[in-house]
């Protein structure tokens, strides 16, 4: 393949796509660089597929190395390890829009990398990533319905910027992560403040149209520099088996679609599949050619029944939502929990609440930066009646926890109105639809059960489609039969003003905006009554946190006294910290926050923060401790490194002799500041200080 580049203007800066100079032997590569930003794609397949396998083995790797920020990794090992949370993320979104656009049947093993080689500190490679997955894949000898594109859009002073940076995003009220084909949008990432869907579907339509471009200068570099595409025998069904399997399981599967609940049909279908293999195994079919007619014939019947008798399996209409129950503090001892159950879809969510020292410090490409809300979402297996590996969480589990995260951020408040931090954590206890949109009102109900001041109330809910031809019905609350035979995974979450977060995810190869505005509408319908029934349960966040949940207290010193708090090395917060079991936390403008669960011992960290940093007051009294006696009088401590003179004739209401008859080093005493002279030197009194308190 010789080199080639090819540039093309892309919102504010260059877009520059080069082939054929690095990384030759993988079946399609390609570096894109936008401002100081470089990543290499690469895609690579398998020679053949394995034996007996019955899906299609895509794997999607997204690297981020330090050296292109031109850093060195922290910790021991000073290399890579573990994928991080961003990363992650990343590789979901590039693996969400590629895979619908593979032809079905085909089962070779196909791996997509994305590494970042140089990170300018301002452009996300990441949407970068996802156009170069499909200019790899459309460059390769790979079959791939390509081409396809993504950008970021977000709105900055009423303002939609395309492929904005890592500022604007920072104080953008709107990001929307689109990527889209020449037939339409075909994912969809966002989060916002509270807008309207208007305004959101404004802000798709914008990025949506920059996109056009992208994809048509993918395909005259395909044309330019691109294989032709192998000629992959797709796995196909026999169709005499098709047939034999729908004669045997068309009825059954009425009746099965009949029962109420999901784990009685699961198991009426896995009886069903059982008795098929043993009758057409004898006639030389394989048990996975069975098991994937099966599947076909389900598919068939679910969406023929909603398409032809406008009916859903369960019954329900299109825009009906099932049975939903709330309930609040469910658990004793935690600071705060609900539980949200809709249909047979059910979440635990439980909030926690810590001080600064549990912020998490996140190492990113663009810098470090800290994380002081976090929603953690857990998957176990019996949740869906199963057994499996109880192992650290998956891509997907991160993945719908960081959805559900980017819903509830809008309305959290500011660290100056409640510096805690917040970590919620969903069990999901049942699924059967949509459980990162109950997590979504889970958590939700948990944070306000906690005492946090969440701004509304935010509820979630996912919606589907199943589309033939010019025929598409968009589905309300979809479940699990619905999701897996369905076209489209469509979830939105926001407040009774307006949208917090979106992510949409399609099984065929695009949907129009017009559709897109029909989902928007819909699930606002729905969002509005999720929202009624969570507000019955409880309308509004607590006033008092959890009796459990740690108090913290807001102080402010002078930043020149910052370092006197500290001491040398640490020696005097920590001594604070030691003695008190308080936790303290000092920012650089002056604020100290002290936590603790005992009412006590955070007045007693605050003591000790004022003696240190709060001016010697002429008139006030203070606890000082011995420290050295003279003839004339003993030196007192009242506050670390602040000494101040008991003169002799200030220790009692009588002629005192000898200082060590009244007072004795180690002892601790009442004394008042009578006043401090021109050098700073501190004159105290106990008899008036005694006399005072009498």
């Amino acid at each position: 393949m010789q080199n080639n580049t090819l540039k093309v203007k892309f919102g504010r800066n260059d877009l520059i796509l080069e082939t054929g100079r690095i990384a030759k032997q993988a079946n399609g590569s390609v570096t894109l660089t936008y401002g100081g930003t470089v990543i290499l794609v690469t895609a690579c397949m398998s020679k053949e597929p394995k034996e007996g396998r019955d899906f299609f083995p895509l794997t999607v790797e997204y690297q981020e190395k330090t050296y292109a920020a031109g850093r060195i990794p922290g910790g021991f090992f000073k290399r890579e390890g573990r994928p991080s949370e961003s990363e992650i993320l990343a590789a979901r979104l590039i693996d969400r829009p590629i895979r619908p656009l593979f032809p079905e049947g085909f089962l070779n093993e196909v791996q997509v990398m994305a590494i970042v080689l140089s990170s300018d500190g301002e452009n996300d490679p990441d949407t970068l990533a996802v156009t170069g997955a499909s200019v790899a894949l459309s460059l390769s000898d790979i079959p791939f319905a390509g081409p396809l594109a993504c950008c970021r859009v977000a709105r900055f002073n009423n303002e939609l910027i395309l492929n904005p940076t890592y500022a604007e995003l920072e104080n953008s009220d709107l990001e929307v992560v689109i990527a889209a084909n020449h037939k339409g949008i075909v994912m969809l990432e966002s989060k916002a403040k509270e807008v309207s869907e208007e305004e959101y579907f404004e802000a798709v339509k914008f990025g949506y149209e920059s996109l056009k471009e992208i994809m048509h200068i993918q395909e005259e570099f395909a044309k330019k520099c691109g294989k032709a595409k192998v000629n992959i025998e797709l796995k196909k069904i026999d169709p005499q088996l098709k047939d034999k399997v729908e004669e045997l399981a068309t009825g059954r599967l009425k009746e099965v679609y009949r029962l109420a609940k999901k784990e009685e049909r699961e198991e009426a279908v896995h009886l069903l599949a059982k008795e098929l293999e043993e009758k057409l195994t004898a006639d030389g079919y394989s048990e996975v050619d069975i098991r994937m007619a099966l599947t076909d014939v389900e598919k068939k019947q679910v969406r023929e029944k909603i398409l032809n008798s406008n009916t859903r399996i369960d019954g329900r209409s299109f825009k009906e939502i099932r049975p939903i129950t709330c309930e609040v503090s469910v658990l004793p001892r935690t600071h705060g929990s609900s539980i949200f159950t809709r249909g047979q879809t059910q979440s635990l969510a439980v909030t926690t609440l810590g001080t600064g020292e549990d912020e998490q410090m996140i190492e990113a490409l663009e810098g470090k930066k800290y994380r002081s809300f976090m929603l953690h979402y857990s998957f176990p297996p019996f949740s869906v009646g199963e057994t499996g590996p109880v192992r650290g969480p998956g891509r997907r589990e991160i993945g719908h926890g960081a959805l559900a995260e980017k819903a509830l951020l809008a309305v959290m408040p500011s660290k100056e109105k409640f510096p805690y931090t917040v970590r919620v954590v969903s069990e999901i206890l049942e699924s059967n639809g949509s459980s990162s949109m109950a997590t979504v009102c889970a958590a939700a109900l948990s944070l306000m059960d906690a005492g946090v001041p969440i701004k509304d109330t935010v509820a979630g809910i996912a919606l589907g489609l199943i589309k033939e031809g010019d025929k598409a019905l968009v589905l309300t609350d979809i479940a699990g039969l619905e999701d897996h035979f369905g076209d489209m995974d469509f979830k939105v979450a926001g407040t009774k003003k307006g949208v917090t977060a979106v992510q949409m995810d399609l099984k065929i190869d695009g949907i129009d905006t017009g559709l897109l505005n029909k989902c928007l509408a819909q699930a606002k319908e729905a969002r509005m009554i999720i929202l009624e029934k969570m507000s019955e349960a409880l309308p509004r966040a607590r006033e008092e946190l959890s009796s459990y949940a740690p108090r913290i207290d807001v102080l402010k010193i002078n930043t020149e006294k910052i370092g006197e708090l500290i001491g040398p090395g640490g020696k005097t917060i920590k001594a604070i910290i030691a003695a008190t079991g308080a936790s303290v936390d000092i920012k650089d403008d002056g604020t100290v926050l002290v936590g603790s669960i005992d009412a006590a011992k955070s007045e007693e960290a605050i003591k000790m923060i004022k003696a240190i940093t709060e001016d010697v007051e002429v008139g006030r009294i203070y606890i000082g401790k011995v420290k050295r006696i003279m003839p004339f009088g003993a030196f007192c401590e009242i506050a670390p490194r602040k000494e101040g003179l008991v003169h002799v004739s200030e220790l009692a209401d009588k002629f005192v002799k000898n200082v060590e008859e009244v007072v004795k080093i180690g002892d601790e005493i009442k004394v008042k500041v009578i006043g401090i002279d021109e050098l700073g030197r501190i004159n105290l009194s106990k008899k008036q200080a005694e006399a005072q308190a009498s």
